[in-house]
């Protein structure tokens, strides 16, 4: 069967579909404009337009996100591990968001009373991501191609999980089988909508969140990279909300950027059925998550300044956290080249060259027709190492300064020779007093003086690994 009669053949049959389900348009033919096979990566749809373009490997040029699935990611990709209820119309945004609350209420999904998934339905759904994992995987290898740097940075990376696995083993151990941990609570209706929540074992008074979005190139980021993070704070008395979202080249930064904004509205809209107090939201990234965080942040305040009817709004989030993130991409664009990021690679993922612009927050707050929104962010506080060559601290600096010569309550915190990893992997599993976490936990707490005292007399966390595989993991570290 040729490729375009199967592809016919499988958009009939979608058609027949009850659930909501987006159009599949064969490519347009040689004679078609240029730019008509590559609509997907070149710009996100319109508002309205809902086609996405297929094409055979052979028409698309380097770089360009080929959209086409296999028949088991277009499974995966429209019929996700979702309840019934969420099949709706993506355009009916209120509608949508009673669906959301009745989610959060209803027993099988609410913090209290939700079913747990049994160990087949969870073998199931491992099997199922990594399918599509692999897939993409094998698919993103093309776009490198056989590269120096990115393979001697896969080598690297190898060699940073062994010495740190007998650590990976106890965190992915709490991760599976401790009770404070819900996984997969689902918050929209896309392939990888599902969030964790790390709850604190006291649950007699509302507690602080964090809507917390991992990192990881905006290629290989899990909800589940945060678990280290999720613990420490849950022990702590904060709730730790990790979104996933779907990464590249499922998607592109978009769709990503859709994608925490979503599960950042469920959080504002629900958390207080799972125990949190919606009065006291903070917003956090990591790496790429950070850079995806900052952004979903700004279009919110876009919205809101021109006074757009929202599920979520900024002033819902009492401060945004950035970690080790980039928010200028022209400024890192060659930068990340040179490191093995290839600019090709990573233009797709940016939705072309003309799209740096508006996924770099640090451009967007000096345009003064937006100054209404600058107006509207919260307290913004960015952690970096200088030590940082994934993404220097600069990143960081930079934009602060500038948040703050515009009159945002803005300020960068430097730790002096802490690598992109350090923060957020080696120092946790260290042990003892973590400065990172120690902030983190000191700003949350502030303005509660029992949570405070708490603070001040907790015990030091055991470590997970012995020093000196740390110290090894901290020089083949890749990021």
């Amino acid at each position: 069967m040729s490729v375009k009669v199967r592809l016919l053949y499988h958009y009939q049959n979608l058609r027949k579909m009850p659930s909501q389900i987006l159009p599949i348009f064969l490519a347009p033919s040689s004679s078609s404009p240029p730019h008509a096979s590559r609509v997907l990566a070149s710009k996100p749809p319109k508002d309205g337009d809902a086609r996405i373009y297929i094409s055979s490997d052979d028409d698309l040029p380097n770089g360009v996100v080929n959209s086409r699935f296999d028949d088991d990611e277009r499974k995966l990709a429209f019929e996700p591990l979702i309840a019934r209820g969420f099949s709706t119309n993506a355009g009916d945004e209120s509608s949508q968001q009673q669906r959301w609350r009745r989610s959060g209420s209803d027993p099988e999904i609410a913090g209290g009373g939700e079913r747990q998934a049994t160990v087949g339905e969870e073998v199931e759904h491992v099997a199922e991501e990594t399918i599509l994992v692999t897939r993409l995987g094998a698919r993103l290898l093309g776009y490198l191609g056989v590269g120096y740097k990115w393979v001697m940075r896969l080598l690297a990376l190898q060699c940073y999980s062994l010495l740190l696995m007998p650590g990976f083993i106890q965190v992915g151990y709490y991760y599976f089988f401790s009770k404070q941990v819900r996984r997969n609570i689902i918050y929209g209706d896309q392939p990888r909508n599902r969030l964790d929540l790390y709850m604190p074992e006291d649950s007699n008074v509302p507690k602080p969140v964090i809507a917390f979005v991992t990192g990881g190139a905006w290629i290989i980021g899990y909800k589940a990279w945060g678990t280290l993070l999720g613990q420490q704070l849950s022990e702590r008395g904060i709730i730790v909300a990790c979104i996933d979202y779907r990464n590249f080249p499922q998607a592109t930064i978009g769709e990503m950027v859709k994608d925490a904004s979503q599960g950042i509205s469920f959080l504002c809209n629900n958390i207080s059925d799972y125990g949190g107090d919606p009065n006291k939201i903070y917003l956090m990234g990591q790496s790429a998550g950070a850079h995806i965080g900052a952004c979903a942040l700004w279009e919110q305040a876009i919205k809101e300044s021109r006074r757009e009817t929202n599920s979520w709004s900024v002033s819902q989030i009492k401060a945004y956290f950035g970690l080790s993130g980039g928010y200028n991409l022209l400024n890192l664009v060659d930068y990340f080249h040179s490191r093995g990021l290839y600019r090709s690679v990573f233009l797709s993922i940016m939705e072309g060259e003309q799209s740096l612009p508006r996924y770099s927050p640090h451009v967007m707050v000096q345009d003064p027709n937006l100054k209404d929104a600058v107006s509207l962010l919260p307290p913004i506080i960015l952690f970096h190492g200088t030590g940082d060559y994934s993404i220097p601290c600069d990143a960081s600096k930079s934009f602060a300064d500038t948040l703050q010569s515009l009159g945002v309550q803005a300020e960068s915190v430097l730790y002096e020779g802490k690598t992109h990893t350090d923060l957020f992997v080696q120092d946790p599993m260290r042990g003892g007093k973590d400065e990172l976490f120690e902030d983190l936990v000191a700003y949350i707490h502030r303005d509660d003086p029992e949570a405070l005292a708490r603070d001040a007399v907790a015990p030091p966390r055991r470590r997970l690994l012995p020093e000196f595989m740390l110290k090894l993991a901290h020089i083949v570290s890749p990021f």
